[in-house]
């Protein structure tokens, strides 16, 4: 197993590299921004798991971004897993200082051949980075990822979560918690493309909107012509807490084939107001009451997250993310 820094990669696994690299989940000249990442990138990871490797303990990461100058934080993560091995992987991402720079992140899970990767993150990137974060799987034969993303960062962001089931019986769920507050605007596609024969796509994401803060969801499940047999179905829903707020939730599914099963769930609204009355008749605080609702309505994805350990670090971070949120307001 290998497990090293860019630089490290680059000068001891450049045959490795120069065959993941931006050729398989994310290619090079997609667009500009995929470009200018391939230009300017300054640091990264490289993760190898062999064949018929099982690794029972997560690897757990924490990358910081130094925004006390105005350097642009520019980082790629590569995740490769052979035929038949297993990965748990957990990614922290933060940031210290408060110039106004920009982040342009990108990560690539290549998943071989009855391989399970399990990848979960808690970004926390701060309020004056503006961040476009593109994380993309290519799954293989019978190969399958599991996704549990907490977007809790305090910045603008675009946030690109695509899953290509190229292998047949290959399968992806994919299960997104974002709270936006303040001014902040995010914008998160995720998109699962059918490609093999009895593929699975499921997409679960729930956010939160407080203060005068935008949040969109767009769910995007894509059956391509050949994909026999498959599935694709997507829930997407915004609970708002403020009339100054704006959400957004778009389902799209795009079915070029039949023999298939696809199904969609989109819904923005406020929070219920019986909930409240009855949380505040007990003696609650509306604001201790409004953030149990709150709780309630992303319980049913943190949940369907596999560890335990990361549910937990999630709940924590939302609750710091809710405070802070109802403080701004």
């Amino acid at each position: 197993m290998i497990i090293c820094d860019w630089q490290t990669a680059l000068e001891q696994h450049s045959d490795l590299v120069q065959k993941y690299f931006m050729q398989k989940a994310v290619k090079y000249d997609e667009d500009l921004l995929t470009a200018q990442h391939v230009a300017n990138l300054t640091s990264g990871l490289f993760v190898y798991v062999p064949k018929n490797t099982v690794v029972k303990e997560p690897l757990t990461t924490y990358f910081v971004q130094d925004a006390t100058t105005k350097a642009d934080y520019v980082h790629h993560v590569i995740i490769v897993t052979e035929k038949n091995s297993e990965f748990s992987y957990l990614e922290n991402l933060t940031t210290v200082g408060s110039e106004k720079t920009t982040a342009n992140i990108i990560v690539e899970v290549i998943a071989g051949v009855d391989s399970h990767v399990k990848f979960a993150s808690v970004d926390r990137l701060g309020t004056n980075t503006t961040t476009y974060l593109n994380r993309r799987g290519h799954l293989e034969d019978n190969a399958k990822i599991d996704w549990s993303m907490g977007m809790m960062n305090d910045g603008n962001i675009v946030g690109d979560f695509d899953s290509d089931l190229v292998g047949n019986g290959s399968h992806s769920e994919v299960k997104v918690v974002a709270i936006s507050t303040g001014k902040q605007v995010q914008g998160i596609d995720t998109r699962v493309t059918n490609i093999g024969r009895h593929t699975i796509g499921h997409i679960l994401q729930h956010g939160v909107i407080l203060s005068r803060s935008t949040l969109t969801f767009n769910g995007i499940g894509h059956i391509i012509k050949g994909a026999k047999g498959s599935d694709a179905q997507q829930e997407s829903r915004v609970l708002m807490l403020s009339t100054k707020a704006k959400g957004d939730a778009n389902p799209i599914l795009l079915i070029d084939d039949n023999d298939v099963t696809a199904g969609h769930a989109a819904s923005v609204g406020r929070v219920n107001q019986e909930q409240l009355y009855y949380l505040m008749s007990r003696g609650l605080p509306k604001k201790v009451a409004e953030r149990l609702v709150i709780r309630g309505f992303l319980g049913p994805v943190l949940a369907a997250i596999p560890s335990k350990k990361i549910e937990e670090q999630l709940k924590v971070t939302i609750e710091r993310k809710l405070v802070d949120g109802q403080t701004d307001e």
